[in-house]
């Protein structure tokens, strides 16, 4: 089949060849199962406009504040109210969010004295925020958070008629930069990978960011009490347990998204993905297998093609695979980056995802010890 001079090079080569096949041939049904269904998702759309609490939980986010929360007391839409959580800040946040309680009568703010011990992380702000909430359909966002568009509440709160929780999403602003690119193509995987299992009824994970579910959801499921000494997983983790019982829609309109500021160093960035990825041990086998399909198929199916061209092998045998991939890649994201306002990444996808995969095993190699101490929304 090649031409080699060597029999066990040739039996070798055969077999990298056909793996680097197999592989493929996992991402093609992967993508076909669960990209498909993502690509040809509208959604339903609906006049229904329940009484909505926002919750913000905020730790020294002053600037934060100061420049997104009127993008949510700005929302077109009858009847809500915004629950701000300010967890022991020790900049000007207590000022500026008393200042606003006095001008927006639909805001209520909940102070954390600093001398109040609690958990690590935001659990305990978060919850007393629902517990302070008037209403029973909850939208949760960060204080690093805006929303372009007043109809926010809307697009995510219709949901609510059919379903008890909603994952909605949330990119980062586009700015200049490689750093930036990344960031926001790892969100953008991220995302469609949540969202596509959502779809396919393996609800495994939403994001702080932009997520929403009923009080009730949360009071029926003890809130956080099952992960309660891990620091993160308020969002993921919470989700997961509560979708077992509970009907999940997705909301991926334009006037859905919450953007945020991306971090601006690497290291800054790599500390906040070390943190994520802190709770993925405690995910189900099932949804860590499934997790780990994609990847490994991608990591193996370079590294088979790597192997296939240093050893000489004619193009003829290699060449076709790489042209089924980069055509599949650009089937795939063509449509789903568009979706999700991310197209300028389209033409070096291909660029992104092998600098992406190996980025990410680099982080989870150094991530399996990590701990986190403190919370940023």
């Amino acid at each position: 089949m090649f031409p080699l001079k060597n029999i066990n090079e040739l039996n070798t080569l055969e077999i990298v060849f056909f793996l680097s096949v197999f592989f493929l041939l996992i991402q093609i049904v992967y993508n076909v199962y669960f990209f498909r269904r993502l690509i040809f998702f509208t959604g339903r759309k609906n006049n229904f406009k329940p009484d909505v609490s926002i919750i913000i939980c905020a730790k020294n986010e002053f600037d934060n504040l100061k420049n997104n929360l009127k993008s949510f007391l700005d929302q077109d839409y009858p009847n809500f109210e915004i629950v701000v959580v300010n967890d022991q800040s020790n900049d000007r946040t207590k000022q500026l969010l008393d200042q606003y309680d006095r001008t927006y009568y639909k805001l209520k703010v909940v102070h954390i004295d600093e001398n109040v011990n609690h958990v690590i992380g935001k659990k305990f702000a978060l919850t007393l925020g629902i517990k302070t909430a008037k209403y029973d359909n909850l939208l949760l966002t960060d204080a690093d958070c805006f929303v372009s568009s007043d109809q926010w509440i809307s697009s995510m709160a219709h949901n609510f008629q059919s379903s008890d929780i909603v994952l909605g999403y949330g990119p980062y602003k586009k700015e200049k930069g490689f750093l930036n690119r990344l960031i926001r193509f790892d969100t953008y995987n991220v995302a469609i990978q949540y969202l596509s299992y959502s779809l396919s009824s393996f609800t495994y994970m939403g994001v702080g960011r932009n997520l929403a579910y009923k009080k009730s959801v949360f009071f029926n499921n003890k809130g956080f009490a099952n992960h309660l000494h891990v620091a993160s997983g308020d969002d993921d983790l919470f989700i997961r347990e509560v979708a077992k019982n509970n009907k999940v829609s997705i909301e991926i309109s334009q006037d859905s998204h919450t953007t945020s500021l991306s971090e601006e160093t690497w290291f800054a960035w790599m500390a906040q993905k070390r943190r994520h990825l802190t709770t993925s041990p405690m995910y189900d086998n099932k949804i860590k297998a499934l997790l780990s399909i994609y990847p490994f198929s991608q990591l193996f199916f370079f590294i088979g093609i790597g192997i296939l061209i240093s050893c000489n092998v004619s193009y003829k045998f290699w060449m076709p695979l790489i042209y089924i991939k980069i055509f599949l890649s650009y089937v795939i994201h063509y449509p789903l980056m568009k979706k999700f306002n991310c197209f300028d990444l389209i033409f070096f996808q291909p660029f992104y995802e092998i600098f992406h995969l190996v980025l990410q095993g680099f982080l989870f190699i150094f991530s399996v010890n990590a701990s986190q101490s403190k919370w940023n929304s």
